[in-house]
């Protein structure tokens, strides 16, 4: 079974003025199908083939570096719609996951200050995320399209630092739009959906 384009959760414009209609366009319609197709045409005919997109971001580390690239942003996009919501973001998260990250990670906000800075550090196009690794909850960040799937970790959130999820309505104040990504348009719901099934 071939990889698909997954609709957007909600309408283009949802999302503003956090994250444009343009932006949206741009990276859903545009981006995010470029590596969807690519994968396919890599897969094609291979082991790979048929396989689900978890399956392949992992088997094709170290052995298949362009399809590993665009399958691995295809898992990334898959899950960057849904972490996103409109009125979302703030500290307003269900009980269970805030006190995972104060446990482990000290406070909402030192949990915040990390993820802007993992974010913000990340050199040229990659992603900034929580993740489960070895039962605790980490701030991590990944070049271009790796996840920590390859790093013997679960993401539980992600944050998309390629300039194209960004640039048209912040230029080059990626630690705006972290922040907003952050304070308004964050799916906590999603995350902890995400963070049980971690511990299943």
């Amino acid at each position: 079974m071939s990889f698909s384009l997954p609709e957007l959760p909600y309408p283009y414009d949802a999302l503003a003025p956090y994250m444009s209609r343009e932006t949206l366009e741009f990276h859903h319609d545009k981006h995010h199908l470029v590596y969807v197709d690519n994968a396919n045409n890599l897969m094609k005919g291979t082991e790979f083939d048929g396989r689900s997109v978890d399956d392949v971001v992992r088997s094709s580390f170290f052995r298949n570096l362009g399809l590993f690239n665009n399958a691995g942003q295809h898992y990334n996009h898959i899950h960057f719609w849904k972490w996103m919501k409109p009125g979302g973001g703030g500290d307003r998260m269900p009980g269970a996951l805030e006190k995972r990250i104060i446990a482990d990670l000290g406070s909402v906000a030192k949990m915040k200050e990390d993820f802007v800075q993992a974010g913000i550090t990340q050199f040229g196009s990659g992603w900034c995320w929580l993740a489960v690794k070895y039962g605790r909850i980490v701030v991590m960040k990944t070049a271009n399209g790796e996840n920590p799937l390859v790093q013997s970790a679960r993401p539980i959130l992600g944050c998309d630092v390629w300039e194209h999820a960004y640039y048209i309505d912040y230029r080059n104040r990626r630690a705006d739009y972290l922040k907003a990504f952050l304070d308004h348009l964050v799916n906590w719901e999603y995350v902890t959906e995400m963070f049980a099934a971690v511990n299943k």
